[in-house]
């Protein structure tokens, strides 16, 4: 069995297009593990799930792929391809920033669009914008609920999708239907990842860093003082590799005390205890997937995810904290709400990697803009980061940000 998935891959779309249900068809998992969220029917936090993709050596194609070890066609014994990892992105307008730092552990999409509704759809249109954005080019698009509606609605839909994506990132994505719940044409749609969404060349010699995408505390309420464990970091690596022993720098670190009306972050320093691929325990992880890492730090730090947006990496390789940035800022052309020139000391919600901040105009010349941060962030050079601004009662994605300074 593999332990440690090879790829990442964001589930993206609007609400109810049935995200969690092709997650589901495809690992077996509903991403969907918060009561709330289940009684809602909106997933509110990042879901992860992992599934093995396997291929039958006497079957014809799509028929041949799988995640099953015996072929449901002919009964032969499959072949493993590769373990991949999907992340469930959240849907609902409100929750577009923890879909943007989704987006930057994300090495390919699915782009999922309901043929029983009109494309696009608005949060259609934002998660778009995001691959647009932050440069994700390996995309497959599926086409839910096609049980829905006749044949002729469903190829008008596709009609709507092609229309819908030409001149952008996805434009030459695959266009799969899916009817998830009974999991009919998943093959193809398997067929379709292997061919469009490749495992990237990772660099394993770099210094490891890693982006913190959840942090939680492990240990039941009424746990004896005694059997207390640390708490947990989980995210991706992004280069280079861990291992258990290993000594990692967490910035920008935790929250101190406010001094003078500003509050004060300290880097933490800890030694990885054990590294977990869901249920199983790994010596070293790798770039690709999703990792679990348990270290001796006070739960009351990871609970709740207390540390997502931290970097974690090797001490001493992290770029420093910045409470300051400039950016080449890119306004994008939206449906729905005009994009008027930039305003002195205008907020904008910034999405830095897994970090989400406010960042107040300091200083704007042309599209160069100087922004001080509400919380700093661990950024290099180059990053391209996501800008959403204030419209009427809401933010919305506005364009994106290449860091030039940091």
């Amino acid at each position: 069995m593999l332990a440690q998935a090879e790829v990442n891959i964001g589930m993206l779309g609007h609400v109810d297009h049935g995200k969690t249900s092709l997650t589901k068809a495809l690992t077996g998992v509903w991403t969907d593990t918060h009561s709330e969220e289940i009684s809602r029917g909106i997933t509110i936090k990042l879901g992860y799930a992992d599934a093995v993709f396997r291929k039958c050596p006497k079957c014809n194609p799509p028929d041949a792929y799988t995640t099953l070890e015996k072929c449901g066609k002919c009964g032969s014994e499959t072949t493993v391809l590769r373990k991949v990892s999907f992340i469930d992105a959240p849907g609902h307008e409100t929750l577009m920033a923890t879909a943007i730092s989704a987006s930057s552990i994300m090495d390919g999409a699915i782009l999922v669009i309901a043929a029983n509704e009109e494309c696009p759809r608005p949060q259609t249109l934002e998660h778009l914008m995001i691959l647009e954005m932050l440069g994700i080019k390996n995309i497959v698009i599926v086409q839910t609920k096609i049980d829905l509606v006749s044949s002729e609605k469903a190829k008008e839909n596709y009609k709507q999708i092609k229309q819908f994506v030409k001149g952008t990132v996805a434009e030459n994505a695959p266009v799969i239907p899916v009817v998830a719940n009974f999991g009919l044409n998943v093959d193809a749609l398997i067929q379709a990842i292997e061919e469009a969404i490749p495992t990237p060349k990772r660099d394993s010699a770099a210094p490891a860093r890693m982006y913190i995408a959840r942090s939680f505390d492990v240990n039941k309420p009424g746990t004896e003082i005694g059997k207390l464990v640390g708490g947990v970091i989980g995210g991706s690596i992004i280069q280079g590799k861990l291992r258990a022993g290993d000594e990692i720098e967490l910035k920008p670190g935790v929250k101190l005390e406010e001094k003078g009306g500003k509050a004060e972050y300290a880097p933490l320093t800890v030694v990885v205890d054990s590294i977990y691929a869901g249920t199983e325990k790994l010596e070293e992880a790798f770039p690709g997937g999703l990792i679990a890492v348990g270290t001796k730090l006070d739960p009351t730090l990871t609970k709740a995810d207390g540390l997502v947006g931290n970097l974690a990496g090797k001490k001493g390789t992290l770029p420093e904290a910045v409470w300051e940035v400039t950016i080449e800022l890119h306004l994008i052309q939206r449906v729905g709400f005009d994009n008027p020139p930039l305003r002195m000391d205008e907020p904008l919600v910034l999405g830095v990697g897994t970090a989400t901040t406010l960042g107040y105009i300091e200083k704007a010349k042309k599209n160069i803009v100087k922004l001080k941060l509400k919380r700093p962030v661990c950024v290099d050079k180059g990053t391209k980061i996501a800008v959403s601004r204030r419209v009427g009662q809401r933010w919305r994605l506005s364009g994106f940000g290449i860091v030039q300074a940091a």
